[in-house]
């Protein structure tokens, strides 16, 4: 009896393990690539949840800020700097002084520290009587909705009824939030207050 023959094996070149290995090298980059891009996406969405951080936190700064106007409407307290409460009753003249550069450090060394919240967010803030002099508003250029001289135009020039409301005089609040991540929003608003 014969033995059997078997086909004798031929030379193999080595290319499909060449080939498995640039697919392994390409995988591998595919899937570092989409782990940065994920990371990266979690980085701003933190971001962006610090950032909406600090905005919500300056409304405590403003309730401070408008408790102190509120409560001192009716004192001569307002006609005068005080600087305690980071308030100025006078803006400059000059638009080159005023409004201040509010992202220079130095704008802020007299700011009002109302505190730090439970996020990390240090919350102050600045008040300007928006006045060009101290001292009484009576009198002097505020932006206040007093009405001066005689008509103000349309139907009161003509013999229309006076309307003469209340003074109220302007202030402007500034409201700076820093917090983690080197986060910081600033937000400010135009308060009126009857005298």
């Amino acid at each position: 009896m014969s033995k059997p023959s078997f086909p004798t094996p031929r030379r193999q070149s080595g290319a499909v393990l060449f080939i498995a290995l640039i697919v392994l090298v390409a995988m591998t980059l595919a899937g570092i690539a989409i782990m940065r891009s994920v990371d990266t996406g979690n980085q701003i969405a933190g971001n962006v949840a610090f950032k909406q951080g600090t905005l919500t936190s300056a409304d405590r700064g403003f309730d401070v800020a408008f408790e102190f106007l509120k409560n001192n409407a009716t004192t001569a307290l307002l006609d005068n700097d005080y600087p305690a409460e980071a308030y100025t009753a006078s803006v400059s003249r000059d638009p080159g002084i005023d409004p201040p550069d509010w992202s220079n450090p130095n704008t802020w060394t007299d700011a009002k520290v109302v505190g730090t919240d439970a996020a990390g967010n240090t919350i102050s803030y600045l008040i300007h009587r928006m006045c060009y002099d101290i001292g009484s508003y009576q009198g002097q250029y505020c932006a206040t909705t007093k009405k001066s001289g005689g008509a103000a135009g349309n139907s009161q020039s003509v013999g229309g009824t006076n309307y003469q409301p209340i003074p109220m005089v302007y202030f402007r609040v500034t409201v700076r939030v820093q917090g983690p991540r080197d986060t910081m929003s600033m937000v400010q608003s135009n308060v009126g207050v009857q005298f």
